[in-house]
């Protein structure tokens, strides 16, 4: 049977640099043609590569790019297993310049690799006009960063067609990572709607790592996942028509079943009956979750509709600036004197900041920012407790304001505190859209390693 294996390298940014190795040594074994993916792009990693490009022009694509890929290239382009990935983020160009050069180093003959472009809407001339027409009064000229749109497979595909061995996006959509090497083996049309729509779920399993292989579906007791310290990341073989078999690296931990694929399956998706994405609408009211054995699941009956008129997009804006502090105490009345910290804190910085305050131990993750919940929680006896006081301000010296008064608590508070740690971040905002897909063509083209543009 004419199959595809796919597998998945990374599910987000910072994800573990060992998991690509089981995955490449796991697709050259099946023998056959095949690919390997790293999703590493989600909208606030975007947010992040934007600020990076701003202070550094070469700048902006994954950090962790060359260790990524260090281990499985000289792999991958021996054994003809196709890379494809939205590394690029803020800066693709600048993504397969790097491995361009990574490839050098290693003493590899030098790969072909293409650049996806038309995602970033502010390259374009036109860009603040059309920004001010689609987000009205929510563009604020003088706050603005950039602007992204969610591009599809299809240039992905016609680049590998003509001989890319790796591909470098930033904005594209995560499924389409995998259905733009399908595309290209298959040969699928624009409307062939259901075989789209079964690659574009494959790829909805594939594209956040180790979720589908037991990462994010452990629940001790109740949903126990073998091996979690080697949790291996999946692989998906694609048929021609669009059904695809989901397993994982060879030799590594964790599962796939019914279950981790059925939740995989509905993650994030709000409509399960039109499921969008830039290259089609997938519906999943009539999919078929088949066990086949241990670590295989048949993923079949996915549907498939016309692609939206419109794309996603992003425009990000200068936010000023988040931070945080925090300080610990412990032993008898520990709760008691981290409230009280808490008072002070409120009577010293309230009429400056509005502060967020976590009592890590008795009331945090499932706290409001405006504190009613910790408000509404009885003092209690706690006996470890750690407060967080956190703001954000235009002015990055009140942040540094309240930096320095956690940290003067450690003598100037009540007995006992320590571990003071502090951090400050710069800050984006986020407007989303719709776009006319007309106004926001895709490219592709390829790098020449020693070119700057």
């Amino acid at each position: 049977m004419d199959v595809l294996n796919i597998g998945c390298g990374a599910g987000f940014s910072g994800d573990r640099l060992d998991a690509p190795g089981p995955v490449v040594q796991t697709l050259i074994a099946r023998g056959g043609p095949a690919a390997l993916i790293f999703e590493t792009l989600a909208e606030r990693t975007l947010a992040f590569a934007q600020i990076a490009r701003r202070h550094d022009p070469a700048k902006g694509y994954e950090a962790l790019l060359q260790p990524l890929l260090r281990p499985v290239l000289a792999d991958c382009l021996a054994h003809g297993v196709t890379v494809v990935g939205n590394f690029g983020a803020a800066n693709p160009p600048g993504a397969a310049r790097a491995i361009a050069a990574l490839a050098a180093e290693l003493g590899l003959p030098a790969p072909r690799i293409a650049v996806i472009e038309g995602d970033d809407l502010s390259a374009r001339a036109d860009a603040q006009d059309m920004l001010r027409e689609w987000l009205g009064e929510r563009f604020d000229e003088k706050r603005f960063v950039s602007a992204s749109v969610y591009q599809g497979a299809f240039e992905i595909a016609q680049a590998i067609r003509d001989g890319a061995q790796i591909v470098v996006a930033g904005r594209v959509a995560d499924p389409s990572l995998t259905l733009g090497p399908a595309i290209a083996h298959f040969g699928w049309s624009p409307d062939d709607w259901d075989m789209l729509a079964g690659a574009t779920m494959a790829g909805h399993l594939l594209e956040c790592g180790a979720q589908v292989t037991g990462g994010y579906y452990a629940d001790p007791g109740r949903k126990d996942v073998p091996g979690m310290d080697n949790v291996g990341f999946p692989i998906a073989q694609i048929a021609a028509d669009g059904s695809c078999i989901v397993g994982k690296a060879e030799g590594t931990g964790g599962v796939v079943n019914a279950m981790t694929v059925k939740e995989q399956l509905l993650y994030e998706v709000h409509d399960p009956s039109a499921y969008l994405t830039p290259d089609v609408v997938a519906d999943l009211s009539e999919a078929s979750v088949q066990e086949l054995g241990p670590d295989r699941v048949r993923l079949s009956g996915v549907k498939g509709h016309p692609r939206p008129p419109t794309l996603k997009a992003a425009a990000f804006f200068e936010g000023g600036w988040a931070g945080d502090a925090e300080i610990s105490y412990a032993g008898p009345n520990a709760e008691g004197r981290a409230r009280l910290s808490m008072d002070i804190l409120r009577k010293r910085l309230g009429q400056q900041l509005q502060l967020r305050f976590d009592l890590i131990g008795v009331c945090s993750i499932l706290g409001d920012d405006a504190g009613r919940l910790l408000a509404r929680t009885p003092a209690g006896q706690a006996t470890d407790v750690r407060l967080r006081a956190a703001a954000r301000h235009a002015d990055p010296a009140q942040i540094d304001r309240l930096h320095r008064e956690v940290t003067a608590l450690w003598t100037g508070g009540p007995a006992g505190g320590g571990g003071v740690k502090t951090s400050k971040r710069q800050r984006l905002d986020m407007a989303n859209f719709l776009l006319p897909r007309e106004q926001a063509p895709a490219a592709y083209r390829f790098i020449d390693p020693e070119s700057h543009s």
